[in-house]
């Protein structure tokens, strides 16, 4: 890999540079200033010459939604084959009218629906753009005014990643499957399931790994499951963070027999996450794991870095994530770029808080205690989204 001589990263995170890096005759490049992330999904849309791919969890009608659908409608007028997937949940707030603009200029649009049904708790979760089958973009973020702005106005920390090479193919395979499915209102629910279910990643150093509610672990699911069965040095950055127990033993062995670093947020839309997570943190403080509350804004990123494997996409690591969402990740082998992205993830420790098991203690009253309690079981055993107007007094 091409290892950029320029080593650190600003700590004005808004305003970080994206860097580049090639692995397996991939061009890689990490956005994590949120306006550098708006200027590369304009940039692809507005130089798309045959197709555009999209799909996000949410598209809101504010004045980014409005600028990004704009592009999308001048490329569709030009003569590219425009395909958007939102999800009906994550993006509620929008009517359908916001998107008749692009349908007039023949662009498609339709909506993942998980209906009055026990499908009603699943997601579709993933951030994917795909220029031309040739360059994709993926990571958190979502279509939104909150996800580019600085910290300063209490933004969303978060990530992007572009793609050029033969990478992209699989990940256009997946996403026709998908619209297939989502356009298809007779489509069946085993039908999806069968999709996430016996997806093959391949064996090279980029391999996409899929997350949804399938009898058994998903590939995304089984693929951390198991590089987290043998990590000596673990790296988590993570806007929720409630995995299940296994996966939390997991972490406790790597951090006695190696490290274990986590960056969670100190400020969310939803502070029941925070306390699900806090919960969790005697446990690893015993096993000497590092924990780091982020605390310039509200944090969103999805990164994990196991030894030499960086996972990044949508996921983060939570039960949600992990069983019942529909996920994208990109599982990137390569000891110079997870080198590369650790020392990314060291660089917010100077603005973030270590919680020392002291900290810890002094927080973990009887009462707080039983708050976090509740918050994990709303965050992890009921549903998130529910929790968004129920802080329980959590600050």
């Amino acid at each position: 890999m091409d290892v950029p001589t320029d080593a650190t990263i600003p700590t004005e995170f808004h305003g970080a540079k994206p860097f580049d890096c090639t692995v397996a005759g991939n061009q890689l490049k990490v956005i994590p200033g949120g306006d550098a992330r708006l200027a590369a999904l304009l940039g692809l849309i507005d130089t798309a010459e045959h197709s555009l791919r999209m799909c996000f969890y949410i598209f809101e009608p504010d004045a980014c939604g409005q600028r990004v659908r704009d592009a999308l409608v001048a490329s569709a007028r030009r003569g590219v084959d425009v395909t958007l997937i939102i999800d009906s949940f994550g993006s509620s707030d929008t009517p359908a009218s916001f998107f008749e603009p692009l349908l007039a200029a023949g662009g498609k649009f339709c909506s993942f629906s998980a209906r009055a049904s026990v499908r009603y708790l699943i997601r579709n979760h993933q951030k994917i753009v795909i220029r031309d089958e040739q360059v994709a973009m993926i990571g958190g973020f979502n279509v939104a005014e909150d996800y580019f702005a600085p910290p300063a106005d209490n933004g969303w920390h978060d990530l992007a990643l572009t793609i050029e090479g033969d990478a992209v193919a699989p990940l256009v395979t997946y996403f026709n499957a998908l619209n297939a499915w989502t356009s298809n209102r007779k489509a069946q629910w085993r039908s999806i399931r069968r999709i996430i279910r016996t997806w093959q990643p391949g064996e090279g150093r980029l391999q996409w790994l899929l997350g949804g509610p399938t009898n058994r672990l998903s590939p995304w699911a089984r693929c951390i499951s198991n590089d987290l069965r043998q990590a000596k040095r673990l790296d988590i950055m993570s806007a929720y963070f409630s995995p299940a127990r296994s996966l939390m033993r997991r972490i406790g062995v790597a951090a006695r027999s190696g490290t274990a670093r986590i960056v969670l947020p100190a400020k969310s839309d939803n502070a029941a996450t925070i306390g699900a997570s806090r919960l969790l943190y005697g446990y690893l403080l015993k096993r000497r794991a590092e924990i780091y509350e982020f605390s310039p804004c509200k944090l969103h990123t999805k990164l994990i870095v196991i030894d030499d494997a960086v996972y990044i996409g949508s996921a983060n690591l939570d039960m949600r994530s992990l069983y019942l969402n529909l996920e994208i990740m990109l599982k990137v082998t390569d000891a110079a770029f997870a080198d590369r992205m650790r020392a990314y993830i060291e660089n917010h420790f100077v603005a973030s808080e270590r919680i020392a098991p002291a900290v810890h203690r002094g927080r973990a009253t009887l009462l707080t205690r039983t708050r976090w309690l509740l918050s994990w079981f709303i965050v992890a055993v009921v549903d998130y989204t529910v929790t968004r107007r129920l802080n329980f007094g959590l600050r």
